[in-house]
């Protein structure tokens, strides 16, 4: 099997991570997977905003779990049973779980692919880092993070176009536990329509 395809069958979201900041050249092979990831038109619109600041990667992320209103989890109903997310463990106050790294991906308002722009992204880079030993998870409703006069300073200090909004948020460190790959879930069968 290539090493595309192990790379792919490997993957896990990781949502426990070591404190370790990650070495800047594989951020940076990381980021560079990302920013060759496909766009609609090929504009490359996406802006990728790499917060490595402890206090306001924390800060922001308690402001999403805040704004965050996801269906807890109840019987057989939930995310993950390895590694609970804030919708399994209404303990758990940073959305962001303590990543070392938070990136968030911010696109044009008024384009009508931006959310699949930074999707595309998104997976590219899930998929180098966990080929180069790098735990990650991706956060949907970026804006949520945002929504308070700290979230909006944060904007503004990052000079964040106000034509733009934050989509999602890509979680990375190296992962806490040494063997964080849970064995896949069976693919559940009849989701594959041949006509």
């Amino acid at each position: 099997m290539n090493e595309v395809m192990k790379t792919i069958l490997h993957r896990r979201a990781i949502r426990r991570f070591e404190t370790k900041q990650i070495e800047e050249e594989i951020l940076q092979r990381i980021l560079q997977a990302g920013l060759y990831a496909p766009s609609a038109g090929g504009r490359q619109g996406v802006l990728f905003a790499v917060s490595q600041d402890r206090e306001v990667n924390l800060r922001l992320g308690k402001i999403k779990r805040a704004n965050s209103h996801p269906h807890m989890a109840s019987g057989g109903n939930y995310v993950s049973k390895e590694q609970p997310s804030i919708a399994d463990d209404p303990k758990l106050t940073n959305a962001f779980y303590d990543a070392p790294v938070v990136i968030t991906m911010f696109a044009p308002k008024n384009f009508l692919f931006s959310a699949e722009d930074c999707a595309v992204a998104t997976e590219n880079m899930m998929l180098a880092a966990d080929s180069l030993g790098v735990g990650s998870c991706y956060i949907g409703q970026g804006w949520t993070a945002f929504a308070d006069p700290y979230g909006q300073e944060i904007l503004r200090r990052w000079e964040i176009p106000g034509n733009f909004y934050a989509v999602l948020q890509v979680l990375l460190g190296y992962p806490r536990e040494k063997d964080p790959h849970p064995a896949p879930k069976p693919r559940r069968q009849g989701r594959i329509l041949r006509f």
